[in-house]
């Protein structure tokens, strides 16, 4: 349950607004990329309220899942596709959910890094810190920091990409 979450939040750096009058293009190769994620959570990602409200059962697994994974990285790794268009936009990493009601600011732009600033308003309210690098046209390196509003969780983020081919035959998107 929440591994899905946590890939979620690291793949939720979609930037809204184009970028690209900004700085220089993005210097990545579109394409079929394999990205491999390892998220590390720490504290409660549940705001203590949320919590209070569910039934004693429930609320036993979800405490005794996330004292399990404390301090412990969970790895996830897939396949996607990246478009010109996504590049030229800065829509580098698809996200799985909708986050169009979080706010986005670029602390900063150039042809080879991205930083960005994410708040995202409750339920899940959050502030993330993220940081996307092109090492290489073929090489992308992701930090995520984020701060679960409410909550006393905290989630790193730490993503390596790396471009597979120009041609994205055979790769199924997430739904």
């Amino acid at each position: 349950m929440f591994a899905k979450t946590l890939v979620t939040i690291a793949v939720a750096i979609t930037v809204g607004t184009p970028l690209h009058a900004l700085a220089a293009a993005f210097n990545a190769k579109p394409g079929a990329w394999e990205m491999t994620i390892s998220t590390l959570v720490a504290g409660n990602l549940i705001p203590p309220e949320a919590l209070a409200n569910l039934p004693p059962e429930k609320r036993a697994q979800i405490e005794e899942t996330m004292k399990a994974r404390a301090g412990k990285p969970s790895t996830h790794t897939y396949k996607t596709c990246v478009s010109q268009k996504e590049l030229d936009q800065d829509n580098i990493l698809k996200s799985e959910n909708d986050d169009s009601k979080c706010t986005r600011k670029v602390l900063s732009k150039s042809a080879t890094k991205i930083v960005v600033e994410q708040t995202c308003p409750a339920p899940r309210a959050s502030t993330s810190q993220m940081t996307i690098e092109a090492t290489t046209p073929e090489n992308l390196t992701v930090t995520i920091d984020r701060v679960q509003g409410g909550a006393s969780g905290k989630v790193h983020v730490d993503m390596k990409g790396h471009w597979l081919g120009a041609s994205c035959a055979g790769i199924k998107e997430k739904d």
